[in-house]
């Protein structure tokens, strides 16, 4: 007869996991009974922070759940922050903990890893967190988590297991649950949004993360409404070069305007968020005539008021939407795409154009890539304007919840999901600081990635920011460590260029022979924004 321990891995195995990122120890090995005979690999990063951004880059760039084994205590608490990412990025994530004897729960005794309340602590950040109590309570656990993460909003959903539980018997496994279909939009929801949008003269859409796996549906009713396609930082990479497409952030005032202008506006799948759209902190959203909402959260939608919500998986809509509406005759629609375009390029300063002319030399370099970015100045740039040539293979921690160190263990993540996929990881010297041992993972697995260290020396960011408010700076100089020698200590091929273009397009040429990751440093003094 399995343990529970055992049965879980099977459990997980039968929903389609086939990679864990954790750390063992003395609270979880229990977990690991069976995970070797599995076929599921697992991960080592050397922090559990590292896993839970590996479990969170391997969801964004698989569209399944990642998974993490963590420790009792600080092996949760070190997952806390990424579990967090994962929150306010709806990306679904599942994380298994240990935590002690049950008997010694919340008496304060002084165990190894005790906390006064590790479930409660979770749950400020979970959607769900439950703790194993039984055997006879492991597969509801199991399953809720992952019909939840398919049929709701994504996010982070905990199990936690005590150690004297794990190693109870458990009956036999037997066959996961079939998961919930998409959600279905309603008819007559559809039909109304439909006539509105036919009668509309001027629409424009919003596409946000939720939309990123419908690009071709997205598309397709763009093209029938003749409506410009405003792509939010997690939407990037959809109708690459498409003449309806604008990739740039509804922050800008050029986007804005375009907004405006329009008699009605479709949402699908965006939050609004201010990182967003009012990452200047106007105070205010882009101003809009008519709105209509898609979105798979009630919450959701109803944190913003909006003429019409429909709740639904943003696909499916799309579709419903391309089988009740007519092509509209072609108009001004890329006109004014092409319009606001050009007015939020002109909006840019100089630097950040360079630097958005250097993340169109890593495209060119490495197309079809998934990159992955930290809190940089590349990456800001790259939010405000930047067409990406692949669905979903822009994404990044500089919006939302905005953690540091999340590009090494995220991009090291997204590459198991995509072996053969270029995968390119940008981050700052700060940010890189904060999970640097990661990059021993990706040497240690032979992973063919390019890690790109815009290195300025220090928060230039916060150090402008600073200064922008009269405050003398203190704190934004740390100082970087020699990332010449970081990469050789990891068997590393490195290279050390200036902050141009061209500069980079050499490093990135591949070298003969070459085996596993490299690093590129890019000498950047700071530029302000």
């Amino acid at each position: 007869m399995p343990t529970v321990g055992e049965a879980l891995v099977a459990r997980l195995k039968a929903h389609g996991v086939s990679h864990v990122f954790g750390i063992p120890g003395v609270h979880t090995v229990e977990l690991y009974r069976g995970l070797a005979a599995s076929g599921i690999a697992h991960i080592t990063p050397r922090h559990e922070q590292g896993a839970g951004f590996m479990a969170d880059g391997y969801a964004r760039a698989s569209g399944k759940p990642g998974v993490a084994f963590v420790i009792t205590g600080p092996g949760l608490t070190n997952t806390l922050t990424p579990m967090a990412q994962a929150r306010a990025d709806s990306v679904p994530m599942l994380v298994v903990s240990g935590v002690n004897k049950t008997p010694t729960l919340g008496k304060g005794l002084g165990c190894l890893h005790e906390l006064p309340d590790q479930l409660a602590l979770s749950k400020t950040v979970s959607i769900t967190a439950e703790q194993i109590e039984t055997a006879e309570s492991l597969m509801p656990a199991i399953d809720a988590a992952f019909e939840g993460m398919a049929a709701a909003r994504g996010g982070p959903y905990h199990i936690e297991i005590p150690i004297d539980v794990a190693k109870h018997d458990h009956a036999k496994v037997g066959v996961a649950p079939a998961l919930p279909a998409a959600q279905t939009p309603d008819a007559g929801q559809i039909a109304a949004l439909s006539e509105a949008l036919m009668q509309a003269e001027r629409v424009v859409i919003l596409a946000g993360g939720g939309a990123k796996r419908a690009e071709a549906a997205l598309g397709q009713l763009a093209e029938r409404l003749d409506a410009p396609v405003v792509l939010t930082v997690n939407a990037r990479g959809m109708m690459h070069k498409h003449p309806l497409g604008v990739p740039a952030s509804p922050s800008l005032n050029a986007v804005r305007a375009a907004i405006a202008e329009a008699d009605f506006v479709l949402a699908v799948g965006t939050e609004f968020g201010p990182t967003d759209y009012d990452m200047y902190a106007l105070g205010e959203m882009p101003a809009m005539k008519r709105l209509a909402r898609i979105d798979i959260c009630a919450a959701q939608l109803a944190r913003h008021a909006a003429e019409m919500t429909l709740k639904a998986d943003a696909g499916a809509a799309l579709e419903a939407l391309l089988a009740a509406v007519s092509d509209k005759p072609i108009g001004d629609g890329a006109a004014r795409a092409e319009a606001a375009r050009k007015a939020a390029w002109d909006e840019l300063s100089e630097d950040y154009r360079m630097m958005c002319g250097m993340l169109d030399v890593i495209r060119e370099a490495r197309p079809g890539a998934l990159v992955v970015g930290d809190s940089t100045q590349p990456i800001y740039a790259g939010n405000l304007f930047y067409d990406h040539d692949v669905a979903g293979g822009w994404f990044n921690a500089a919006t939302g919840f905005g953690a540091l160190g999340y590009a090494i263990p995220a991009g090291i993540g997204a590459q198991f999901a995509k072996p053969h996929q270029p995968v390119v990881v940008i981050a700052g010297d700060g940010g890189a600081q904060f999970t640097l041992p990661e990059l021993m993972t990706a040497a240690q697995e032979k992973l063919p990635m390019t890690f790109i260290i815009w290195n300025n020396g220090g928060y230039g960011e916060i150090e402008l920011t600073m200064q922008n408010a009269d405050i003398d700076v203190v704190g934004c100089d740390p100082k970087p460590p020699l990332f010449e020698h970081v990469a050789a200590s990891c068997g590393m091929p490195y290279t050390r260029v200036v902050a141009e273009p061209e500069a980079l397009r050499a490093a990135l040429r591949p070298k003969a022979g070459q085996v596993g990751p490299v690093m590129i440093e890019i000498d950047a003094p700071f530029i302000a924004s």
